[in-house]
């Protein structure tokens, strides 16, 4: 090498990063350039720097301020032949790697997830949350993910990441040992099965899941909205004993509020009403529960459903509930 060249190089005594949000590792700019031997090396916490040798890793160094000699390069002495009073600057690519949690990341289904619901067969699943991950295995990170890349951020990776949730939380709820609204009853013992679930796909990129959340697990609106029915039946119990009380809180706020012989008469009314209805077996009865025919009971029973209606004893959506089940009837 002449001396205008020797002059000419770039000598690198300072190496050091500082972490950028969201970055997880970089390889630091050495572009014709050299280490000098004796330069300063800084690795802040929560950090990892490792030497490369053509591609094969050396030298790691964790926190600490360094000057780089021979005596602190074993690997990177040996696989360059160096004697030991190798002086002179030499070249390696430096890579830094962020250890740090990566938080507030989220994650989703695009697509309904179907289960096999121990209660409600087949169901179609959505859920939503956050997780958190770090680098757990810096050598299989750097070949899995790093590669030779100048740079790698969490914006790269996420994509895959929400991938092999997607697919583990498939496989973890696709059996249906838990049913449904135990599952979302309980959505802390859930988050832990899941962030289980995940650990293995996170660590064949030498990634490790450290925290991971169900914030929302919901059904689709169509199928809430029949279980919403469901249950409102279950509360309310027998429709026509329902239908009974409903007619019976009637009469007294209808005689409450009209006073005198009007309230009076329009309790008459409600109760002969309700006795006719009851009489006619509104709760179990059918055509033959008359004794005439089932089309004359079942239009006889609307009308006696109208006239409770019409005093305020039933509400419109259950007159048509009851007027359609005996139409029903008669077809």
């Amino acid at each position: 090498m002449g001396i205008l060249d020797f002059l000419s190089k770039q000598f690198v005594d300072v190496i050091e990063w500082v972490d950028e949000p969201g970055v997880l590792a970089i390889r630091y700019p050495m572009q014709d350039r050299e280490i000098q031997n004796g330069a300063q090396l800084t690795v802040r916490a929560g950090q990892i720097a490792f030497f490369h040798d053509e591609g094969q890793i050396a030298d790691a160094f964790t926190p600490g301020l360094y000057k780089l000699e021979t005596s602190n390069l074993p690997l990177l002495t040996a696989l360059q032949n160096w004697d030991k009073g190798f002086a002179s600057p030499f070249k390696s690519d430096v890579y830094f790697y962020s250890l740090k949690e990566q938080i507030g990341l989220k994650w989703g289904t695009a697509q309904p997830i179907t289960v096999r619901d121990k209660e409600f067969g087949p169901l179609r699943i959505r859920a939503f949350g956050s997780y958190s991950f770090c680098i757990g295995d810096v050598p299989v990170f750097e070949t899995k993910m790093m590669g030779s890349l100048e740079r790698l951020t969490v914006t790269d990776i996420e994509p895959q990441l929400r991938g092999a949730i997607a697919s583990e939380l498939a496989s973890a709820l696709g059996g249906g040992d838990i049913a449904f609204l135990d599952l979302a009853a309980n959505q802390g013992a859930l988050s832990e099965k899941l962030k289980a679930a995940v650990q293995p796909a996170f660590a064949q990129w030498g990634l490790s899941c450290q925290s991971f959340f169900v914030e929302s697990l919901s059904l689709p609106d169509e199928v809430q909205e029949y279980l919403d029915k469901a249950s409102s039946m279950r509360l309310v119990g027998d429709l026509d004993r329902f239908v009974r009380f409903q007619s019976a809180q009637a009469i007294e706020t209808a005689a409450a509020q009209s006073g005198g012989i009007a309230g009076a008469g329009a309790g008459a009314a409600a109760g002969l009403a309700m006795g006719q209805v009851l009489a006619g077996g509104l709760g179990g009865g059918g055509g033959a529960a008359m004794g005439g025919p089932a089309g004359e009971d079942a239009f006889g029973q609307i009308e006696k459903l109208h006239k409770l209606l019409t005093v305020g004893a039933i509400t419109q959506a259950e007159f048509d509930a009851k007027k359609a089940e005996l139409l029903g009837r008669i077809r």
